[in-house]
């Protein structure tokens, strides 16, 4: 598997989808960069991981260039030491970005298969960062980008994607035979992913408002922020806290952000947030917060921490986008603008039996329908498709316990949720 974008197993979806090859019989090798302190080479629950230093933080068209060009050479390298080592009869390539073909089809020399998990989309993240572009410089751009997705695409054997928009993506622009592709959710391992007892304290008292995820420039989490500084300094609520969940390009500009809006007694900023970390924040948290505007890339992605929300009893509050409404139903609350969403959050607050009858729909749903368990088996279809592996996959089961006495069982989780924000 290659990586670029996020250290593993920090990038929770392709952590599960090895763990997911792993129990059906697979060999997994995984090459990506280091994340602070990790090892180059280490071996975590039966998967190799092949690290390499990351590049330089990126800033402008050459700093990206380099910075891609750097990773698919070491990245390169490495895949060399891991066919010597270990062995490899198929590539994973996850985006972004969608350079990998090019080392795919090298491979394939060798009689490799090449499977694309499509992550992103990214003509799409360059409109929605840039808008439709009016220089030759910018048309060159977004011409390059879309060539390498179709070069993407077509070099793959097996395309996965993580819903049905981007797999029509996958088939209408890229050409992809619809019986070559998958739609493989990020799905949360509900039998892990549940409220515990104990992670009050996080809340100091107060409905804690989450944002969890990355903080790039088209995350939008500076509209967390100023739906916080509405509710706290224009509404003059005084029960409302905020934690922010994660790490990114952005992150130090959303801190002076938040300086300036006076909300430094009020928002925590976490930095990188592990599995502990997630487990006590989304187990005190009120509301979930989805700040993605509506763009042509939001529009039609994923948005893990909406499945976390819900995994957790959550309810989220988010723009209204197609893919929002395919993954949260009719267990969150829509909006279209920052007003909207601060007028939505406080309707939650003050109506404690829509905030808990949509908490328990929301975790109801995510359990029936996009519990990680199904997904896996779809997955590990893929490999076996390509290899001729039959390796008898059911549902993925993670063998890490979920029945501690802090882990809330469904006959509490309606009382635990109640008490959510409840001054003791």
């Amino acid at each position: 598997m290659i990586v670029q974008n996020l250290p593993v197993p920090l990038d929770r979806r392709v952590w599960l989808e090895c763990r997911a090859l792993v129990a059906a019989g697979y060999q997994v090798s995984v090459i990506c960069p280091q994340g602070p302190g990790d090892p180059t080479r280490h071996t975590v629950d039966g998967v190799a991981l092949y690290k390499y230093r990351p590049a330089p933080q990126a800033r402008g068209v050459l700093g990206f260039v380099w910075e891609f060009v750097y990773s698919w050479v070491r990245t390169a390298v490495l895949s060399l030491a891991v066919r010597r080592e270990r062995g490899f009869d198929v590539v994973q390539a996850c985006n972004p970005p969608d350079t990998y073909w090019a080392l795919a089809l090298l491979w394939r020399l060798r009689g490799v298969r090449f499977v694309f998990d499509h992550h992103d989309l990214n003509p799409e993240l360059f409109l929605s960062r840039f808008g439709e572009p009016t220089s030759a410089g910018a048309r060159a751009q977004l011409a390059g980008l879309r060539w390498l997705e179709r070069r993407t695409f077509r070099a793959a054997h097996r395309v996965i994607s993580t819903n049905e928009s981007y797999r029509a993506v996958a088939v209408r622009r890229g050409g992809v035979d619809p019986r070559h592709t998958a739609v493989v959710r990020s799905g949360p391992d509900t039998r892990v992913m549940r409220p515990v007892r104990g992670a009050q304290d996080v809340a100091r008292g107060r409905h804690l408002l989450v944002y969890l995820g990355i903080m790039g420039p088209q995350d939008d989490v500076d509209v967390a922020l100023r739906v916080v500084h509405e509710l706290v300094h224009v509404r003059g609520r005084r029960d409302v806290g905020a934690a922010l969940l994660g790490f990114g390009d952005c992150e130090a500009e959303l801190r002076a952000l938040s300086r300036e809006l006076d909300l430094d007694d009020v928002v925590e900023f976490t930095g990188r947030a592990g599995k502990e970390t997630i487990v006590r924040y989304l187990s005190a948290a009120s509301v979930g917060l989805c700040p993605d505007r509506k763009t042509p890339l939001n529009d039609i992605s994923t948005m893990n921490k909406t499945m976390e929300y819900m995994a957790f009893a959550v309810p989220a509050v988010t723009f209204d986008l197609v893919e929002a409404r395919a993954s949260a139903g009719d267990t969150a609350l829509y909006v279209g603008s920052v007003a909207e969403m601060a007028d939505a959050v406080e309707r939650l607050l003050d109506d404690a039996d829509l905030r808990v009858g949509l908490s328990l729909a929301a975790r109801e749903r995510c359990v029936a329908e996009l519990d990680w368990s199904p997904q896996a088996a779809t997955y590990v279809s893929v490999f076996d498709a390509v290899t001729g592996h039959v390796s008898g996959a059911g549902p993925f089961v993670d063998p890490a316990p979920a029945s501690s006495p802090e882990v809330v069982t469904d006959e509490e989780l309606e009382a635990f949720v109640r008490a959510r924000g409840v001054t003791r």
